[in-house]
């Protein structure tokens, strides 16, 4: 591809992925499902005209979307959004994923694709979209909600877990040679990330001190190359790119300029990211969803039935009634973001080629019907209502969230001093995350 046409290409994504998503805006639509679609719209795989004829032309510039991505979730995270949230925070999200990382797999291995394929896919259904869900969330005004505390908290479990899990699966999907080269490769990726979280626990200080500048402009140049470096690194020792730069964000977020690397970051990351979303698109065959469309269906279903199943054991584990139990299962419905990752990983890996259409599939159905599922909340509660699965009683006083307790004696955590404290970013307040 020519300078001119690849500007051209580009100029044309951006207009593309903008004009689907303003008109996706007016009906309620999340804009990843859209980014897609401009992508396979005006791809080499479907009639009329080809923006890009190569997808391989936005390699680039899809990779640094993914860096971009996870270098501000790391951002959104803090090591005390998971103490503030207590024991019963990690029970709950450590439920959400074991039903649905564990039906992941067991569709896998059922599917018969292969058991590396299999692994891609538990992590495929068992993370929920950031993105989508912080958007219902505000769609809907349910900010203010008591449960939504949980929510956010589930969704910062999820995020840990998928750094973790992506770590492990690298040298899995890569190819490794034998049960001692990927432990070896796992050895190394968990070293060095493990060198990152000290970093980020006792480092912060000495980087503080690096990266402070008044001028925004050596800010951004500052942290960009730092998140690209550590990125390729990351990728030279076997461990995902993208993790690499999640961690760089962990460590950017404690420091002083935290705050203003968010802001700094947030266009950028916006732009890029619809970028990520488009190349992907761009690499989809709608002839190749049609020919999975029966797994993706069942495993839209699945996913549907063990999230209804998580939030009933959850609103149990927080004397929620059926009200808020449906908001919590239909709210963490939506697939996106992550499993766009994990299907980047696979396509790279040369895994079967089914997963990249089923993906595709599977996170443009569950990324419009989570919305949708989520604004009829209370058709689900009427029904857990009816069938009596809960225990009766009131619902929550407001302000009760995650880091409460349930019994009438205050606790650490509890009580007026507690309330006054500002909760911590990435659970109290919604994040802001790719739109």
């Amino acid at each position: 591809m020519g300078h001119a046409d690849t500007l051209l290409a580009m100029g044309g994504a951006f207009l593309a992925a903008a004009f689907l998503a303003r008109l996706g805006r007016r009906i309620g639509l999340p804009t990843i499902p859209l980014f897609m679609l401009a992508g396979i719209l005006l791809g080499p795989h479907t009639p009329g005209p080809v923006l890009v004829g190569d997808p391989h032309d936005f390699e680039m510039l899809s990779a640094l979307g993914l860096v971009l991505l996870l270098f501000y979730l790391g951002l959104e995270f803090h090591l005390d959004d998971l103490r503030s949230g207590g024991r019963r925070l990690l029970t709950a999200g450590g439920i959400y994923l074991l039903l649905n990382v564990g039906a992941g797999l067991g569709f896998g291995l059922l599917l018969g694709w292969g058991t590396r394929e299999a692994l891609v896919l538990a992590g495929v259904m068992g993370i929920s979209s950031s993105a989508i869900v912080t958007k219902i969330l505000i769609d809907l005004g349910r900010i203010s909600h008591p449960r939504t505390r949980l929510i956010l908290g589930v969704i910062v479990v999820e995020d840990i877990f998928l750094a973790l899990y992506l770590a492990a699966l690298q040298p899995v999907i890569g190819g490794a040679e034998g049960i001692g080269e990927t432990v070896l490769q796992a050895s190394k990726a968990f070293a060095f990330l493990l060198a990152l979280a000290a970093a980020a626990r006792y480092g912060t200080r000495l980087t503080g001190r690096l990266i402070a500048v008044r001028d925004n402009e050596l800010l951004v140049i500052s942290f960009l190359g730092s998140a690209v470096l550590v990125a390729g690194v990351s990728e030279l020792l076997g461990v995902a790119d993208a993790i690499g730069a999640f961690m760089v964000g962990l460590i950017f977020a404690s420091t002083p300029s935290g705050p203003r690397i968010r802001r700094l970051v947030h266009p950028l990351r916006d732009a890029f990211a619809a970028i990520f979303f488009f190349a992907f698109g761009l690499s989809i065959d709608p002839g190749d969803i049609a020919s999975v469309a029966g797994p993706v269906a069942a495993a839209a279903a699945l996913t549907i039935a063990v999230n209804i199943l998580a939030g009933l054991l959850v609103a149990r584990l927080y004397h929620y009634g059926s009200g808020p139990a449906a908001e919590i299962a239909t709210t963490l419905l939506a697939r996106g973001e992550f499993a766009l990752i994990l299907a980047a990983m696979a396509a790279g890996a040369g895994l079967d080629g089914r997963l990249t259409p089923f993906v595709a599939g599977y996170v443009l159905l569950l990324a419009v019907l989570g919305p949708v599922v989520a604004s009829r909340a209370h058709v689900l509660a009427r029904g857990l209502s009816a069938l009596r699965l809960l225990p009766a009683g009131p619902e929550p006083e407001a302000g009760q969230g995650p880091g409460s307790q349930s019994a009438p004696q205050p606790g650490p955590g509890d009580g007026p001093e507690a309330d006054r404290r500002e909760p911590p970013a990435a659970v109290a307040r919604p994040p802001e995350r790719v739109p």
